[in-house]
């Protein structure tokens, strides 16, 4: 994790149109306008890391791009990296790379169940759990996140979780670790239950921790396979360098699993079907990424938490109707607007139509996401602000 300290400029503003952004360039497509303000698809503002470009154009200096082979380097960054930061401790075997934790989570519905077969996910949560399920024909079934209004945040409901593996026989339970949209890191001692109550009744787990290495100031991620022996043995966890470090575009996921009786199946599935190997320009980002970018992540961390701090001060102050979930973990923001009284279509015209912003729509995020936005706050502040002000400004034309 070794970098060398500069001061990083994160107020920087780049314009990311025509680049094939998903974030500015599907505007028109999702939102029917494209001069909106985009803070919605979960990557960042920030310019990737420098050490990261700095590898991947040195590689591209070399005139041929043929086949490739990662080199041992390349596993040592992720496993010294997991082991550093988060004390999650796995060798070699039990590791491979996944093209993206959306479809790892694919692989695994397909390797380990079959079509009617029944899949655990506890709403609101990341739109991809609900969907991937379904559209491999297996029957989505929840275990909605309880409101814990004294702490501002949800919890998981235990007692239900039990309750629905009893009655309805899942094969597999889809848990976001930390949780997405409401940036939740999971006390230690409910994940363990959570892999308690899965052993007890036969459920694989699949824990995606992609947010992992975002854990704002003064809360501690912990890896789902490091929480209990039960854990470790009823698991698959997916993680990756890709939203911390901005480099969602390269693809650069991977995935430990302990159990044998599990990595061998699902490992044999991976490599029959060519899905575990690395493109060589994830393989060196990944590398520069966790050898060379600790004092990057730091910084930006301490930026996204001031813009989170910046939010939840404005709303309270200006914009009362709109609650936010401070997050603990990684730089979304989960808004409640149930307050403002609106239905779901005035709620979406008050955001794209009057306020000219582009947020992900809480309906996505399944049961309990009504009446609910998720704003992406890694941006340079100026942006954020501006997102702010218009808000305000929209709300206040309600009246």
């Amino acid at each position: 994790m070794k970098s060398v300290y500069m001061q990083y400029n994160f107020d920087k503003i780049i314009d990311r149109r025509g680049s094939g952004a998903i974030m500015t360039d599907l505007l028109q497509e999702r939102y029917g306008r494209d001069d909106l303000l985009a803070l919605w698809v979960a990557d960042m503002y920030f310019e990737t890391p420098a050490p990261i470009r700095a590898a991947i154009e040195h590689r591209l200096a070399h005139q041929i791009y043929g086949y490739s082979v990662p080199a041992a380097s390349y596993w040592a960054s992720i496993i010294n990296w997991e082991r550093e930061l988060h004390g999650w401790k796995f060798r070699r075997e039990e590791m491979t790379f996944i093209p993206g934790i959306v479809r790892g989570i694919a692989y695994v519905l397909q390797c380990f169940t079959q079509p009617g077969d029944k899949v655990v996910v506890q709403p609101p949560v990341y739109m991809p759990f609900l969907n991937l399920p379904r559209n491999n024909g297996r029957q989505v079934v929840y275990n909605p996140l309880a409101w814990d209004a004294a702490a501002g945040t949800y919890r998981m409901d235990l007692a239900n979780l039990e309750e629905v593996c009893r009655k309805e026989s899942p094969k597999v339970l889809i848990l976001s670790n930390p949780h997405n949209p409401a940036g939740i890191v999971w006390p230690k001692e409910d994940l363990a239950a959570v892999a308690d109550i899965c052993q007890r009744h036969g459920v694989l787990v699949i824990s995606d921790e992609i947010h992992a290495d975002m854990a704002l100031e003064g809360a501690v991620h912990h890896p789902f396979q490091t929480v209990s022996a039960a854990a470790a043995e009823v698991s698959i966890a997916f993680a990756a360098p890709s939203k911390t470090f901005n480099i969602a575009g390269l693809v650069s996921s991977f995935c430990v699993v302990p159990n044998p009786r599990i990595r061998e199946p699902f490992f044999h599935y991976l490599e029959a079907n060519e899905f575990d190997g690395p493109l060589f320009l994830s393989v060196i980002a990944t590398e520069a990424a966790f050898t060379q970018c600790g004092e990057w992540r730091r910084q930006m961390l301490a930026y996204v938490k001031g813009n989170v701090d910046f939010v939840c001060d404005y709303l309270r102050e200006k914009v009362p109707g709109i609650v936010p979930v401070r997050p603990q973990a990684s730089f979304l923001i989960w808004l409640d607007c149930t307050q403002l009284g609106l239905d779901h279509d005035a709620l979406i015209d008050l955001f794209v139509n009057r306020a000219r912003l582009a947020f992900n729509d809480g309906v996505a995020f399944g049961p309990g996401g009504e009446g609910h936005m998720r704003m992406n706050v890694g941006a340079p502040r100026a942006l954020v602000a501006e997102a702010m002000q218009r808000l305000e400004q929209a709300v206040k034309s309600l009246k």
